[in-house]
């Protein structure tokens, strides 16, 4: 018996990660109402070098139906993304072609395949053409969504969820033209019950890969439902990331596909003054925050926590001195997060206390200061050098001068601020009353 719990228990951690990264992927979708205008540089590989494809410029050069140009502009897309440009031509080529792709939410990549599926679609055929898994329900309706509104300009097109709890009548068949669903439900709808033809299927994509594979049955089933396909389907996978993991189960889904990879760019940390200071405790951090505040609220700040418990007591004793904070909580629905998110877009807060898990991915373009009231380690309590990175890149973005201030309270604490320092071989500076008038300086 106790075998079986220590794997029960594997799982469980499985799927709580894979919750997080649908969660976060989610989130990141509800608060991007903007395309995110990545400076990546975008690297393709193709598949055949002598192909005619290139990139383009503008929506015009695809000719697209014009129903479809229509349906992009009332989307309210002028011009083509980065990942847009590259991925198009190769989406909408003839003969299609297959494409793996890997870039984040918010780069414009679901309305890149939506525009490959309604490019092959023909809408007065009643069966479905397209099929398009999501790893869960929310992301499923999210895609939904985009169809939607790109489609809006054909009335005959319609759309059906394969997902759980979408009981359909045994034996009818689906006249809807595209699916969007689940692998499972996706996988039960294509063989044991029949509703859907795989063999009429013209283009099939995979979104969201890496959080896809987060769950073990996922892989297997995306797998098979890909092997009923015809062999001339378009296949299509996207993936956030592309460890080994995902690049083996991509390699497997679509044969002889273009490729097209995100370099990481050497993010560089010369525009952001970095400082620490020293402390002796959780209090005397919260007093030395408390000086730092007059000088930093002039511009927005998000303040980073080690746990949701101190990110909830700061907020906590920041709101009793009189300070407007908001707080960003792992316990809190994805929808209420991005919520938060938006007034702190906005403004109508200027300070975000935030745990590391939630910050993932969140974009605020003015953000001129990250404190970090506790280092980022990661599980074995070793320097995230990552996170470090990922936070204080917060600011400075754009060109703009940023600041990052790292409360150190012990000796350990400042031992993994010394490591963070080597790893960048970038001088973090203690900060004394001096420097105050330069935060100001920043900050105003």
């Amino acid at each position: 018996g106790a075998v079986l719990k220590a794997d029960d228990n594997a799982e469980r951690t499985e799927d709580e990660e894979k919750e997080d990264r649908a969660a976060q992927s989610l989130l990141n979708k509800l608060i991007r109402s903007n395309l995110v205008d990545t400076t990546n540089q975008v690297e393709v590989l193709q598949r055949d070098p002598t192909s005619p494809l290139y990139s383009v410029k503008s929506f015009e050069e695809l000719h697209l139906k014009p129903q479809l140009l229509q349906g992009v502009y009332a989307m309210g897309f002028n011009r083509p993304s980065k990942i847009q440009e590259n991925a198009l031509p190769m989406m909408l080529a003839e003969p299609p072609q297959n494409l793996i792709a890997q870039s984040q939410s918010g780069t414009g990549k679901t309305a890149a395949f939506v525009l490959a599926m309604l490019s092959r679609v023909e809408p007065g055929n009643k069966h479905p053409q397209c099929l398009c898994l999501s790893p869960t329900y929310e992301l499923a309706l999210q895609t939904g969504k985009v169809i939607e509104q790109m489609g809006k300009f054909y009335p005959e097109l319609k759309l059906a969820y394969a997902v759980r709890g979408n009981k359909l009548e045994r034996g009818q068949k689906i006249s809807e033209q595209i699916v969007i669903g689940t692998p499972g439900t996706v996988l039960d709808w294509c063989s044991k019950l029949k509703f859907i033809d795989p063999k009429k299927i013209k283009v099939f994509v995979l979104d969201e890969a890496d959080v896809m594979i987060a769950t073990q049955g996922h892989q297997d089933q995306s797998i098979r439902i890909q092997r009923m396909l015809p062999r001339d389907c378009q296949m299509l996978l996207f993936s956030a990331t592309f460890e080994d993991s995902v690049w083996k189960f991509a390699q497997k889904v679509v044969p002889d596909p273009n490729i097209i990879k995100l370099k990481r760019e050497e993010e560089t940390l010369d525009t952001i003054k970095q400082y620490y200071v020293l402390c002796n405790s959780r209090d005397e951090k919260f007093r030395a925050l408390c000086n730092i505040y007059g000088a930093i609220t002039i511009a927005q700040a998000m303040i980073f926590c080690h746990t949701r418990k101190t990110a909830g007591w700061l907020a906590a004793e920041l709101s009793k001195e009189g300070h407007q904070v908001a707080l960003l909580s792992g316990e809190m629905m994805v929808e209420q997060r991005a919520a938060v998110i938006e007034r702190f877009r906005e403004g109508k807060e200027k300070v975000l206390v935030t745990t590391n898990v939630c910050a993932r991915g969140i974009d605020v373009e003015q953000v001129s200061v990250v404190i970090n009231f506790d280092l980022p380690v990661d599980k074995d309590g070793n320097p995230d050098n990552e996170t470090y990175l990922h936070r204080i890149g917060r600011t400075g973005r754009f060109g703009k001068r940023g600041l990052a201030i790292n409360m150190v309270d012990s000796k350990h604490s400042m031992n993994i601020l010394n490591r963070i320092q080597e790893h960048f071989s970038k001088k973090i500076n203690r900060l004394d009353t001096d420097d105050m008038d330069e935060i100001e300086k920043i900050t105003n």
